[in-house]
């Protein structure tokens, strides 16, 4: 296979004035449309269990929904490294299901009540069965590595889920903490979110034998894409449209979780606007959320949020460049792209 550097036009022309208008997710997963079918059907098969209640479980969370942002990306970098085999699909099921595993526990952790618009796997079954069925589902995903023999593969994601959990216990720390910096919410953000994109793109790589600066351009990619992605996330807590994305407004600040668009905030407000930010974050709940939203447009922070996104972004298509041209690749900018430009 090619290994040959071809380079792709700036990303912001693209993304901003039409040049190369972007594509729904819809398009994007349109291109690999049987590889997700089969990731679907797999996500299934794999899940079933013969305890009763593992199953149960196991179906409320498959009926969830959601992007399946992970498996897309996991399926389009294979594919964009001329992959030979079907290992990719059991990669992005076993990617899922890590994080999977990571949202049942982080739904008992939070105290959350609903995700996507449905109840949560610990609102309906309880916090014992919720966190015992996560367990399941991560070492299902464990079984699946072993069984794909790949030793970097294993590598790979022992070690991105040891630093998961340590995003975890990070964001516990940060937690109702009004001095948390811009540069600890990144490190969690990295964690929590940009580690498993980052090892998803890199394990798809890998098991198609790409060369070795393809796998590391795409775990790059993966990583700046996946922090994109949720600095939009946490801006979309303070300016979304709750039905389209299934949770309501303020929900992290209600978990005095203090995310980018607060820090800014607190950054660059006048003494009142920090002190209401700064009490909301200690205490949690919404009762201030109305005036911390206000603090939060009057400042720009969510400006400057979507902007450091945007600069993710442009990172992760940058690394595109050392990928051979093809569809695929087209779908991985294109996905850059949706990762700051989405609504939900």
């Amino acid at each position: 296979m090619s290994s040959k550097v071809t380079h792709l036009p700036s990303s912001r022309p693209a993304a901003r004035n039409g040049d190369a208008p972007a594509m729904s997710l819809e398009d994007i997963r349109g291109l690999v449309r049987p590889d997700l079918a089969a990731v679907d059907a797999l996500i299934r098969a794999r899940l079933k269990s013969s305890v009763p209640l593992v199953d149960q479980v196991a179906e409320h969370i498959i009926g969830g929904g959601g992007k399946r942002l992970r498996p897309l990306l996991c399926v389009l970098a294979g594919r964009a490294c001329g992959i030979e085999t079907d290992k990719h699909i059991d990669a992005a099921v076993f990617i899922e299901f890590v994080h999977t595993a990571t949202l049942l526990h982080d739904d008992v952790v939070d105290g959350s009540q609903k995700r996507r618009g449905r109840a949560t796997a610990n609102n309906i079954f309880g916090n014992q069965a919720s966190v015992l069925v996560g367990d399941f589902v991560y070492s299902r995903a464990f079984q699946m590595m072993a069984v794909v023999g790949s030793q970097r593969v294993m590598e790979i994601m022992a070690d991105a889920t040891n630093v998961i959990a340590e995003g975890e216990v990070l964001q516990l720390m940060n937690a109702h903490d009004p001095e948390t910096t811009e540069q600890r919410y990144l490190e969690v953000i990295y964690r929590k979110t940009g580690r498993l994109f980052e090892a998803g793109a890199e394990v798809a790589a890998v098991l198609a034998g790409a060369p070795i600066a393809q796998q590391a351009a795409l775990a790059r990619y993966g990583k700046h894409l996946g922090t994109a992605y949720q600095l939009i996330d946490d801006v979309l807590d303070y300016r979304s449209d709750p039905a389209t994305r299934g949770k309501n407004l303020g929900d992290d600040l209600a978990e005095g979780k203090p995310t980018l668009p607060l820090i800014y905030a607190m950054r660059a407000g006048n003494p009142g606007e920090r002190d209401v930010i700064r009490h909301a974050i200690e205490e949690g709940g919404k009762a201030d959320l109305e005036r911390v939203v206000a603090a939060i447009l009057r400042t720009g922070a969510l400006d400057y949020a979507r902007e450091q996104a945007r600069s993710e972004a442009d990172a992760a298509i940058e690394r595109l460049a050392h990928v051979p041209h093809s569809a695929y690749r087209d779908s991985l900018l294109q996905l850059a792209h949706f990762s700051v430009e989405r609504k939900f």
